[in-house]
């Protein structure tokens, strides 16, 4: 054999004899460490303190019932095990009870041992710092059951069977017994308050407590419902705490709420026509989730840049050969009605321009939306000017006005349509989503096409003159 054939297989022989089986389940199906709980991940598990922590809403339980188990850390980790297990039988894999999902794209359930859903993975290595299950205590639970989890922060950096909390059926005494030390009341604070109960979670149901008391809650129907109570003035309130002994607008909202943090909401929330004191008599109250101002001002666009606008760039590309011996106040009828839907369009651009200023009372906090308006309504000042300016201009400088006049109404309407798209998403115009979306698409769509079928026309008729013209020098 020759000397580099040898040496080959020497190595590859060398590498069988010291090769480990790692295994990286970035899917997590981790079935096949349900005993052991360890990552084939051919390091060793680290031994310093875990950033992560296991932490249950109740420390008993009885058979049948559901409890919450929350895996949190103050670093993010891409991969996780999780099971219950019987406290006092410490060498038993057995797993214990079942889990039930609260999130299906953070975690999985698996078959241990042929125990289905008597364990929770990852779905995938997209890092997170909290993950919240429901575990179901079975009929035959034992006295006490404890939760661990393994944790894997990075491929060669994790935690193996991390202990979590232990909890006992109820009569069982703990172990070790707890301190008859009345811990001190807890004063509360501007800190968002989990409400926990079976089966409900940070992203399930959040309420903040913000000197709230009588804090009630249920789960009916699919909606959540609270009660609460709130003195009318705070003790050293601050200066964002209103006083409800004052008249409010009221407004009502809904959103996402998700690891305790409330996000901010997707629709305009319902407001009240009038303002109402909370203190005051009982009062049935109607409210709009569009402000008649933003209505009109949406209105007033779209009238412009899908009637107006729409009709008098038709009427200039297409209808310059009819009526060709009418006029109208001494024009052409084709000039005189493109003319007077363009003047009509900037006028209702410029009205429409205007309102949400007066809503707003000022410039709206995102900056970056200023700009393409601007862009917009000065494109529309451009053209007037143009057009005026055209009463001056000698034909000899016609062809300057022509070019300038296409090229800025082109980019204007171009501009015209992607406002429109953005502007029907504001969350004061409450248009249904996506049919208003499907709509829009669907006449611009129509009306590009009839523009395009326009200029085919147009072109066809042109180069049909040119051929008669031509045949006739011939001829």
């Amino acid at each position: 054999m020759p000397p580099v054939g040898l040496g080959v297989l020497l190595l590859i022989s060398v590498s069988v004899c010291y090769w480990v089986p790692a295994g990286c389940y970035a899917n997590g199906k981790v079935t096949k460490v349900c005993g052991s709980m360890e990552p084939h991940h051919d390091v060793h598990g680290q031994t310093a303190h875990s950033p992560y922590h296991l932490e249950t809403n109740t420390t008993t339980f009885s058979p049948g019932e559901s409890i919450k188990v929350i895996l949190t850390g103050t670093s993010f980790f891409e991969g996780f095990l999780l099971q219950a297990r019987d406290a006092a039988n410490q060498g038993s894999v057995t797993t214990v009870g079942t889990f039930t999902l609260t999130n299906r794209n953070k975690a999985q359930l698996l078959t241990c041992n042929k125990h289905q859903d008597s364990a929770v993975s990852h779905t995938s290595n997209a890092r997170q710092t909290e993950v919240c299950v429901i575990w179901n205590a079975p009929a035959d639970a034992p006295k006490q059951v404890q939760f661990f989890v393994s944790v894997v922060t990075h491929y060669n950096v994790f935690w193996v069977k991390l202990p979590g909390p232990v909890i006992y059926q109820h009569g069982v005494a703990p172990h070790p017994p707890q301190s008859d030390t009345t811990p001190p009341p807890v004063q509360p604070t501007t800190t968002p308050t989990i409400l926990t109960g079976q089966h409900c979670c940070p992203s399930l149901c959040v309420c903040l407590q913000f000197g709230l008391s009588s804090v009630l809650w249920r789960l009916a129907d699919g909606a959540i419902q609270c009660r609460f109570s709130r003195p009318v003035k705070l003790v050293n309130q601050e200066a964002a705490r209103y006083d409800l002994d004052q008249d409010y607008f009221l407004f009502l909202t809904n959103g996402h709420a998700q690891y305790g943090k409330v996000w901010k909401h997707s629709h305009q929330p319902l407001i009240s026509t009038h303002n109402k004191r909370i203190t005051g008599p009982p009062e049935v109250l109607r409210g709009s989730r569009g402000p008649i101002i933003m209505k009109m001002h949406g209105a007033l666009m779209l009238l412009a840049w899908m009637l107006t606008g729409s009709v008098g760039t038709v009427i200039a590309s297409f209808y310059k050969p009819d009526w060709p011996n009418q006029t109208l106040l001494g024009q052409k009828v084709w000039f005189q009605v493109h003319r007077g839907l363009m003047v009509l369009t900037v006028t209702l651009t410029i009205v429409a321009f205007c309102l949400p200023f007066f809503y707003r009372k000022g410039w709206s906090k995102v900056q970056y939306t200023h700009c393409k308006y601007i862009v917009l309504h000065c494109s529309c000042i451009a053209v007037i000017y143009i057009n005026i300016s055209n009463l001056f201009v000698s034909l000899s400088r016609r062809y300057i006005f022509n070019w300038a006049h296409w090229g800025i109404g082109s980019v204007t309407e171009i501009m015209a349509v992607a406002a429109m798209f953005l502007g029907i998403r504001q969350s004061s115009l409450p248009l249904p989503q996506p049919w208003a979306t499907h709509v829009l698409i669907g006449y611009v769509t129509w009306l590009a096409s009839f523009r395009i079928e326009g200029a085919a026309m147009y072109l066809c008729v042109t180069l049909t003159v040119v051929c008669l013209t031509n045949s006739n020098g011939v001829s």
